[in-house]
């Protein structure tokens, strides 16, 4: 029986390496057209390139003789600012989905993951009114026994516990937030290029947004993307507690007000340009006091990082870096052989989990790069 070169997963593993087909070709010492021609699955490698490819694409032999059956389609990801995002990057964001995916569907072979429990409350509409994002927002808080009167210590564990499972892309652009894709289990994919706690929080419930909201719907459109964030607002810090926390007294260019403020962002975990925001939105100041306090905030430095940011722990997901380690102790698979069930080099796996490779294994487990 002759083994099939899957072209497509060629190509999934070269846009995850953010390779175009010149880069790749030059890396292999092969044209452009030829390395199209693979992908294209009308020309078949020799032996002395197939192992250059898996030298540089981090995968190994038998990657690309499996077919490739859950392709994520950019249509498919909840993803912001979808009409300016560039090709190159919004085809890499999809190969990492894609293989992140098949990572999930192997650990849900043996581990038990929590049920997906995230409420679905869209319609029929075209869009959705202030108080009914506000509404669907309270209503996810109950679904899940948060109240409306206290902060979430922790959206991330709140979410896993949910069913959701959320990783870290590293060195991907920093004009990626996060994003999201809701297929056989709800996924978060996150930026750990954010340093902000804050801006990672209203992240993470940004896309909760587009789970509970959009549900069958492609986003990534003005409309949906002001959905999400109004969702977002809504679910950090309900109105109710807003009304009842902001201080009425607040003046943008006055050093007092700003402190009850701070005291809100460090209680809420919500950054000061969005509480400034929902200020506004909940018409609690006034248009002109908004653009005032933006304006102080820009001018202080405040843009990206704000005061406090450092005394906030940022959130890490715990739910696939606890499930590999549970399968490694329970079962023996532990990072290197997760590695090989996935055809892909340890340093993969590292990529799109996030996870650093294990230094303690790395050297006892030295096997020949082309194991199958």
């Amino acid at each position: 029986m002759i083994n099939k070169f899957y072209g497509e997963k060629l190509r999934l593993a070269r846009l995850l390496n953010g390779m175009t087909l010149k880069e790749l070709g030059d890396a292999v010492t092969a044209s452009r057209q030829f390395i199209h021609q693979l992908e294209g699955d009308t020309r078949q490698p020799p032996d002395d390139m197939l192992y250059a490819l898996c030298e540089t694409l981090l995968v190994q032999k038998g990657f690309f003789y499996e077919p490739l059956d859950n392709d994520v389609k950019f249509e498919q990801c909840h993803f912001r600012k979808r009409k300016t995002t560039p090709v190159g990057l919004a085809n890499r964001v999809c190969s990492y989905s894609s293989i992140f995916e098949v990572l999930v569907e192997f650990l849900s072979g043996y581990i038990e993951f929590p049920e997906p429990d995230v409420p679905d409350l869209s319609n029929d509409a075209d869009s959705y009114s202030n108080i009914e994002i506000e509404v669907a927002a309270e209503n996810c808080r109950t679904h899940w026994g948060l109240g409306l009167d206290n902060p979430i210590d922790n959206i991330t564990n709140v979410l896993e516990q949910a069913g959701v499972v959320i990783t870290t892309f590293s060195g991907v652009s920093d004009k990626v937030d996060a994003l999201s894709l809701s297929r056989k289990r709800p996924i978060i994919i996150r930026n750990d290029a954010k340093e902000s706690p804050c801006r990672l929080r209203f992240d993470l419930a940004h896309e909760c947004g587009h789970f509970v909201l959009h549900n069958g719907i492609e986003t990534g459109d003005n409309v949906t993307e002001s959905e999400a964030d109004r969702f977002a607002s809504a679910f950090i810090f309900p109105r109710s507690a807003f009304l009842d926390e902001f201080p009425r007294n607040f003046s943008p260019n006055r050093e007092a007000s700003w402190k009850p403020l701070y005291k809100l962002k460090m209680r809420w975990g919500m950054s000061l340009r969005a509480i400034i925001y929902r200020a506004h939105f909940l018409k609690l100041i006034s248009s002109q006091d908004y653009r005032a306090a933006n304006v102080r905030l820009s001018k202080t430095g405040q843009t990206k990082v704000e005061r406090y940011d450092d005394q906030i722990d940022m959130e890490q997901p715990e739910l696939l870096k606890s499930s590999i380690e549970l399968l490694n102790e329970e079962l023996g698979i532990n990072f290197f052989k997760i590695s090989d069930s996935l055809h892909i080099e340890p340093a993969m796996l590292s990529t799109i989990t996030g996870i650093p490779i294990p230094a303690s294994e790395s050297e006892s487990n030295i096997e020949p790069l082309f194991r199958r």
